[in-house]
């Protein structure tokens, strides 16, 4: 399966692995699951950083190496992407959020986020 992960899971893999859901080591582990990452991901930390949020104080370009570094795949954000936000549902309001879920839509991959809110797209969306 391929597997893309929202922010917050990139975020706790990397910097803060004892915040993980035991549900998330599962998949992360499977042989069989292709991890991804989205630019949007970087593009977030990078904003959020900036702004001084205290769960975001991670240099993008570091975590972007490292993710590269074990194997995950980068997903670019491309033009279908951004208009595919325009047909989600008004569920949840975070940019961010709505173009991975986007991604995860057009791109046939299993978004996999730690958000309640997020999970209620319909698609492949799965919470953990």
């Amino acid at each position: 399966m391929r597997v893309l992960l929202d922010t917050h899971l990139l975020l706790w893999t990397s910097v803060r692995p004892d915040l993980l859901p035991n549900a998330a080591y599962l998949l992360f582990d499977d042989p069989d699951n292709e991890l991804f990452f989205s630019v949007a991901s970087i593009w977030e930390v990078a904003i959020k950083r900036g702004l001084g949020r205290p769960d975001f104080q991670v240099d993008p370009r570091v975590l972007r190496r490292g993710l590269l570094e074990n194997g995950y795949g980068e997903l670019a954000i491309t033009n279908n992407h951004a208009a595919t936000v325009d047909l989600l549902p008004p569920i949840h309001k975070d940019p961010f959020d709505r173009i991975l879920v986007a991604q995860a839509v057009v791109e046939a991959i299993t978004l996999l986020t730690s958000d309640p809110v997020v999970a209620r797209y319909p698609g492949p969306v799965r919470a953990v």
